[in-house]
């Protein structure tokens, strides 16, 4: 449905079009502002916050007026709309440098827009980079090995391979515009950072070792076919041709390596200007192939092929196909009988096969209507060493020991279909060439998609029809001659060509020189471009080159890993390399647009329409099929290098936030799986800490109790949730910026303390509600924190603000509400950080059941190295009535189901008199409460509070003895259901006359103490003693945490009975349950 646009001009004043006159006047140079630091050039936008180019341009109109505040952070539409006019997309790396001015900072002043089209920028570069060297020198060869049937279904898997990948490429590349840095942009803009470096890599590899087959390929030329005298090294023997062979290869194609990354120093406007030629090369090559194979319709071409049987022979050391002839009435014989005999002489000694078979000669190229397409149909492969021979009846020899050192054809390597396709698939490579250019189209978004996909059709058809012209024409014993031998060493190719086959000869070398130039061009360039996002820390030296921008110490780099292929020295060897790296490049471009397309992303909307996840599906199952097919070893060496770069960048790499299909998966992988937790909680078996830490922060926003965090690492060791929060008092509004520095502060110090998880930083009218917020809304759906870590309040007697505790009660009390378990940590700056504790114990005492988090944490903790020498101890209190013993074995046969060690001692508290050292604690807690409390009241109300706390302590003594057994705030710590029950009466008749009897040994000022107080002092005293006399030495002791009381009033008091618990020790984790059972001893 189209979309109308309507322009309403708005004349404000002389000035406003003024105004607009110097914004159309502005051009946006991308290209000349200097990357920032993290290496990341800066994106060049024309929408919303990008307020540089305007910034002396204020805005002082009436019209507008209600918009003028935001024109700085929101241009006017009629500025946007003139800055998008202007935008241009420059050539990064990749367009001549050296017409820029001397001065090195100088900036451009103009602007040249690409006027580079369709045919031109798109469509003849792919053609000639995907039509090359293996085309010239091994396609008749995998025509005659693989037969017509297996070469075409070659061809065909090769190309649908990279028309498939083509498809996904014009949908990314019409995505948008895309910046000049072609498939390594794309690739790494759609699946992240981490895949774009490794594939980004895998892809530079690739075409460094497209640069090291082409070298080859010329050198094989150029010593076969143009001048083979020129040989440094020449073979004796002809078992070790091949070896001289290749030792030529290295010493010619290092030199040629040489000679073109100096023409590539030097400038690629040598290169570029050269573009032309090379192409024409290409082109009147493929002419001069289809030429001949009409020609061979009328007029077969004469290259004779000499059999001795069914043998295929080399055509070098002799003239006819003859043992011997008839000159002046003597028969003599010929060059070949010296080959196969021991002297010239007609009774010599010759080899029995050929005594045995007659020599012939037949045509090599019979012709597209000779029907020798019957006998090409089928494949023949076979090991190294094996003859060359044509299917007709021969008499066979008994010792074929000396085959090896006559002048037969035989195969140079062993030859069967995956290695076929190895060799072959960098000749359909090249589909990038369009887009590499992107940054000089006039039309990208049209003329890529376009542009390929034609050269590919046209590329694939060129090869389809040559495997069945191929077949058609030429001899079966001469396709399957790799270096045309048999037809006096001509290339194979080139005797069908026509007018001569120097056409094809000389064609091809310039062809493999031109690709082999542009490969030591682009392969820099593609490593600068990766060096310079700075994604791989120790390629960054690669990003630097010539003030003109040149690649110099990438160029060197790629110089020498091409040598390596060269030293290699075999084109057939070098070709699956190759293979690999492109695969995975192609692989990757499918698995970016399958991705982008089933994340179904806001801003994927491709102008290409011809494209579906199922189809860059099948071409990234092409792919890795293709991958393992052509060879297993290297695939997977490919992607263990891809895989060990991802990971490298993951660690080490720079962050970098490109909107890629990897994050929209991440997000849509989690909002998935956030949907299947359910909001119940999970079993117990896989019930562990999901942590809320709340850390306090000091006034210069920083964190004040670091090992906190150093405690959550070793608890959580990088498993589960971990959530960090803190409050900030005040108003978003005011408070904005404190936070963001807050919550960096925070991250640095996780990051410090190397704890994964979450930061979050809120802003409160005061510090209760802030808490409350985070324990009811930190996390997500099933992600929700199941437990509350904190730092004990350590200065609370110093404060006097009574809030200061409060919070903290009030913190235990929501948790509780919240079914959350709570950790408090008491010295919490005496913990340990990454240092590893010597031999020692974790003492955990067990006073209540509250769902077994005593157990599981000390067990937790022993995962991680700090606490992994420490041993656990585990006490109970028994009563006067219990069985310590049994209880003891019944502890450790517990223990032994739930497959903890731990060393088990029950401890015996008996029931003593209160002593005067707990009725002091308690009066000296009540003083202080009082008076807290009286320093908060009016005058007025200090004296009504007097008489009433007068009144409320004589009422209290007065009716004590009748209400011995009240107990106005149960103890909720120290005893189970059962043992509460079983306290309740025994309360209700001895401790009512120990009360009598006490009341007569009593100091006044005792008399009015609350009795609950005094019980509750008397546990923390007589426990603290226990557990000092115990644990003192030990490196964590783990204690169960009483709830706070149900009547506020006695909060001060909580505070007290607390601290006198765990005064004496060090290292206190004090634990409160959730309310379930979060350890068990079934499987």
């Amino acid at each position: 449905m189209p979309t109308n646009f309507t322009v309403v001009p708005v004349n404000d004043s002389k000035k406003a079009s003024e105004e607009d006159t110097d914004d159309n006047n502005d051009v946006l140079k991308e290209e000349d502002e200097e990357t920032p630091g993290d290496g990341n050039p800066k994106e060049n936008s024309p929408f919303i916050n990008n307020t540089d180019n305007d910034k002396g341009n204020l805005y002082d109109g009436k019209n507008m007026a209600l918009f003028e505040e935001e024109m700085d952070s929101n241009p006017m539409v009629s500025s946007l709309l003139s800055n998008l006019a202007n935008y241009t997309n420059l050539t990064q790396g990749v367009r001549e440098h050296e017409e820029a001015d001397e001065d090195e900072g100088a900036k451009k002043k103009t602007v040249k827009s690409p006027q580079m089209g369709t045919f031109i920028g798109v469509y003849l570069p792919c053609l000639q980079n995907i039509l090359g060297v293996i085309l010239f020198l091994r396609m008749t060869w995998i025509v005659g090995t693989a037969g017509i049937l297996e070469a075409f279904i070659i061809v065909a898997m090769c190309c649908s391979c990279t028309l498939l990948t083509a498809i996904s490429m014009s949908a990314i590349a019409t995505n948008g515009v895309v910046p000049a840095g072609g498939s390594y942009y794309m690739i790494s803009r759609s699946l992240g950072p981490e895949f774009g470096g490794a594939v980004g890599l895998c892809f530079y590899l690739g075409t460094t070792f497209a640069g090291a087959m082409y070298i080859l390929g010329t050198i094989e030329i150029l010593l076969t076919y143009i001048v083979p005298s020129a040989a440094i090294f020449k073979a004796e023997e002809k078992e070790f041709e091949a070896e001289a062979m290749l030792n030529n290869m290295r010493v010619y194609g290092t030199c040629c390596l040489t000679l073109m990354a100096l023409v590539v120093f030097v400038g690629v406007k040598y290169v570029n200007k050269l573009a032309l030629v090379f192409l024409a090369c290409v082109v009147l090559s493929i002419l001069a192939i289809y030429a001949g194979v009409i020609k061979t319709i009328f007029e077969p071409p004469d290259f004779p092929v000499c059999l001795l049987g069914n043998r295929s022979l080399q055509n070098h050391g002799f003239d006819k196909c003859l043992k011997n002839e008839t000159v002046d009435n003597v028969t003599v014989t010929t060059k070949l009988w010296s080959l196969f005999c021991d002297s010239a002489a007609l009774n010599a000694t010759c080899n029995e096969y050929f005594e045995l078979n007659d020599v012939r000669e037949i045509q090599g190229i019979p012709g597209l209507t000779s029907g020798v397409i019957s006998e090409n149909m089928w494949s023949s492969y076979g090991p190294a060493g094996m003859l060359v021979e044509k299917a007709m009846p021969s008499v066979p020899a008994s010792d074929t020991s000396q085959d090896l050192y006559l002048p037969y054809v035989v195969n140079d390597i062993a030859t069967f279909f995956t290695l076929l396709v190895g060799i072959y698939f960098p000749s359909v490579t090249g589909i990038m060439a369009g887009s590499n250019r992107s940054g000089d189209l006039r039309d990208a978004q049209r003329s890529i998609p376009i542009g390929t996909i034609l050269a590919i059709v046209t590329t694939t058809i060129i090869y389809l029809s040559c495997v069945v012209l191929f077949g058609a024409c030429i001899e079966g014993i001469v396709l399957r001659d790799k270096f045309g031998d048999s037809v006096k060493g001509n290339l194979v190719i080139g005797t069908l060509s026509w007018p001569s086959p120097w056409v094809i000869v000389i064609g091809s070398f310039f062809s493999c020189c031109g690709a082999g130039l542009q490969s030591l061009t682009g392969a820099p360039r593609l490593l600068q471009a990766i060096a310079r996002d700075g994604i791989v820390p120790f390629l960054q030296v690669f990003g630097h080159g010539k003030a003109n921008g040149e690649p110099t110490w990438a160029l060197l780099l790629t110089a020498c890993i091409c040598e390596t292929g060269i030293l290699i020295a075999s084109l057939d060897s070098v070709a699956p390399i190759l293979s690999m790296f492109f695969l995975m490049c192609y692989l990757f471009v499918n698995l970016a647009c399958a991705l982008q397309t089933l994340l179904r992303t806001p801003n994927w909307r491709p102008r290409f329409k011809y494209y579906h996840w199922t189809l860059s599906f099948l071409g990234m199952s092409l792919c890795l099929s293709l991958m393992f097919i052509s060879s297993w070893y290297y695939a997977l060496v490919a992607m263990l290098i891809a895989g060990c770069i991802y990971k490298y960048i993951e660690y080490r790499g720079a962050e970098k936030e490109w909107g890629d299909g990897i994050r929209g998966l991440s997000l849509n992988a989690a909002r998935f799986a956030l949907l299947r937790l359910e909001e119940a909680p999970p079993h117990t078996k896989n019930w562990r800490p999901q942590l809320l830490v709340l850390l306090n922060l000091d006034t210069d926003l920083s964190v004040k109790h670091p090992r906190l965090l150093s405690f959550t690492t070793q608890l959580k060791a990088g498993k589960g949730l971990t959530i960090v929060g803190s409050v900030l008092e005040g108003t978003y509004l005011s408070k904005e910026s404190e936070a963001k520095t807050a919550e960096q502060n925070v991250k640095s110090a996780m990051a410090t303390e190397k704890t994964k998880g979450f930061c979050h930083v809120v802003v409160s009218s005061n510090l209760r509600d802030g808490l409350s917020h985070l324990i009811q809304s930190a996390g997500l759906g099933g992600m929700k924190h199941n437990a509350v870590l904190m730092a004990w309040p350590g200065s609370w007697k110093q404060s006097n603000d009574p809030q200061y505790w409060q919070n903290f009660i009030e913190t235990v009390r929501e948790t509780t509400a919240a079914h959350q378990a709570l950790l408090v940590a008491k010295n919490v700056d005496s913990f340990p950080h990454q240092e590893r504790l010597a031999e020692g114990t974790i003492d955990v005492w067990w006073i209540v059941h509250d769902g077994g988090l005593l157990m599981l944490l000390p067990f937790l903790l022993r995962q991680h190295k700090v606490w992994r020498k420490c041993k656990m101890r585990i006490f109970t209190v028994a009563q006067m009535d219990d069985n310590s013993i049994q209880m003891k074995k019944d502890l450790q046969m517990f223990l032994y189901h739930l497959r903890l060690d731990a060393e088990v001692e029950v401890v015996e508290m008996h029931d003593s008199d209160i002593s005067a050292f707990t009725y002091e604690k308690t009066l000296v807690m009540e003083q202080r409460s009082q008076m807290l409390k009286q320093m908060q009241l009016s005058r007025t109300e200090r004296e009504r509070e007097a008489q009433l706390i007068h009144d409320r302590n004589t009422a209290s003594h007065a009716a004590m003895n009748e209400k011995g057994d009240a107990t106005p705030d149960r103890v909720h710590m120290t005893w189970t259901k059962e043992k509460l029950f079983t306290e309740r009466n025994r309360n209700r008749e001895p401790n009512a006359s120990v009360g009598v009897r006490d009341l007569f040994n009593m100091k006044p000022e005792w008399e009015s103490l609350n009795q609950s107080n005094v019980r509750r002092m008397h546990t923390a005293v007589k426990l603290n003693e226990v557990v000092v006399n115990k644990s003192q030495g030990a490196h964590l002791v783990l204690l169960n945490m009483p709830g706070p009381p149900k009547n506020r009033n006695g909060d001060e008091n909580y505070m007290e009975f607390l601290e006198v618990l765990m005064e004496g020790l060090n290292r206190v984790l004090l634990v409160r349950g959730g309310g379930r059972e979060v350890i068990t001893i079934y499987s």
